[in-house]
């Protein structure tokens, strides 16, 4: 029904997207700070990495990680000015930041203005997958340890109850800015691998509407839940082209699942739970222990 090479791209596509969602979900999921500006980070990300690739030649990995760290030195900056900000008003700050950056880009004429910047170096579907791959299993393996550590622990705490985490010597601003700014390293390198995806980008690609697609990804898979992201940025990328044959009303029906989803389960998808394999294998050999019983007895 569907090509390699169509199905190829929407396996970059989900792994771009998972990319960013990890680093937002350690932040949101994790840390308790929404942002609706991790599209700003991208677009950073993205224009550092192919500055690098077409006007110094640096080789594409290199490339992906200057963007995030140049992405992720935005975001210290940006820490310091608005991470004292409650509630609300550090989403709406973020928001700012995120459109600001995309308005700044579309009038940078060094990186083509409003009209985009061509001619980034792509690569063969195949090739390019497999370092997405890698990039994303390198950035799971990376959280989860995070995640299971205690400055893991002492994200989660800031999240369930902030003033507790100040009163037993946790130091909240560090590890908000902290969170933030390995978020914002994730959605630089997924930026840069968008770029040298598509060998195009412009301004309007990162506009409000990514970061809250990518906000939508992290709540449908279950807040504090790495595998709720993982499972999440899935469905949601590979939704919008399952459903691509309704033509115009593709994107009706993505958002009255999306809508049924979260109805039915408001926690999300995982509802902050992880996949245990060892569960799981214990479950397998409980049930072939137990297929193993039946077959004796009727023997």
């Amino acid at each position: 029904m569907f090509s390699w090479y169509y199905i190829s791209g929407i396996l970059i596509l989900t792994g771009i997207n998972l990319l960013t969602v990890l680093g937002l979900s350690l932040l949101t999921g994790f840390t308790g700070l929404f942002s609706f500006g991790h599209a700003g980070f991208m677009a950073i990300g993205a224009y550092t990495a192919a500055t690098m690739t077409m006007q110094f030649h640096m080789p594409l990995l290199l490339a992906l990680l200057l963007g995030g760290v140049v992405s992720m030195l935005v975001s210290l900056i940006i820490g310091r000015l608005t991470l004292n900000l409650k509630g609300d008003y550090f989403c709406i700050a973020t928001l700012g930041f995120g459109e600001a950056t995309r308005l700044i880009l579309d009038n940078v004429q060094y990186f083509g203005g409003s009209r985009g910047l061509p001619g980034i170096p792509t690569y063969e579907n195949n090739e390019y997958l497999a370092i997405v791959v890698f990039i994303n299993v390198l950035a799971i393996v990376a959280m989860v340890f995070l995640i299971r550590s205690r400055h893991g622990r002492n994200m989660v705490a800031i999240r369930e109850e902030e003033l507790a985490s100040q009163a037993i010597g946790i130091n909240v601003f560090r590890y908000k800015i902290t969170s933030l700014a390995i978020s914002a390293l994730y959605a630089g390198v997924a930026g840069g691998l968008m770029a040298h995806y598509l060998g195009y980008i412009q301004p309007i690609m990162f506009q409000l509407i990514k970061s809250t697609e990518l906000t939508i990804i992290v709540i449908f898979g279950g807040l504090g839940s790495i595998t709720g992201s993982v499972i999440g940025a899935i469905v949601l990328t590979f939704l919008p082209e399952v459903l691509r044959t309704f033509f115009q009303w593709r994107l009706v029906v993505y958002g009255a699942a999306v809508i049924l989803i979260m109805i039915t389960r408001p926690q999300g998808l995982m509802g902050g739970k992880e996949l245990n394999l060892k569960a799981i294998w214990r479950w397998v050999k409980r049930r072939r222990g137990g297929a193993e019983n039946d077959s004796s007895a009727i023997s």
